[in-house]
């Protein structure tokens, strides 16, 4: 079982950076498959990027490809989401999530813990 708290969050402008971090509790981190969701207001939560145990493996969805990477630090216990080139439309509330299945996976059904969130606010 592992419980990730999301940092990192804040006021940016249009075309600046964040990094964003999920810390997560529990020995068994390592064996994780973690993702990055978002919620906008007014919106449904929606997939951002996933990372295989491993770090071997990473998808994205569209709208943050080429933008945003995801990474993690196994002997840290922590996954981080670098976001490049933000834009107003990436203002959200980002979540933290950790699934124990097999693979990547865009499904969020398919993640059994999640954080907090924090939220990220960029201006125009």
């Amino acid at each position: 079982q592992v419980q990730p708290v999301e940092s990192g969050g804040g006021l940016v402008q249009a075309g600046g950076s964040l990094r964003l971090s999920c810390a997560a509790s529990g020995r068994t981190f390592s064996t994780y498959t973690m993702g990055w969701f978002r919620q906008a207001p007014g919106k449904e939560r929606e997939f951002v990027a996933a990372i295989t145990w491993s770090g071997g493996y990473t998808h994205y969805a569209d709208s943050v490809k080429g933008r945003f990477t995801i990474s993690r630090d196994n002997a840290k216990n922590t996954v981080y989401l670098q976001m490049n080139s933000l834009k107003p439309e990436d203002t959200a509330v980002y979540y933290c999530a950790a699934r124990s299945g097999y693979g990547l996976s865009m499904r969020e059904p398919l993640y059994d813990y999640w954080g907090q969130g924090t939220q990220v606010t960029v201006s125009s």
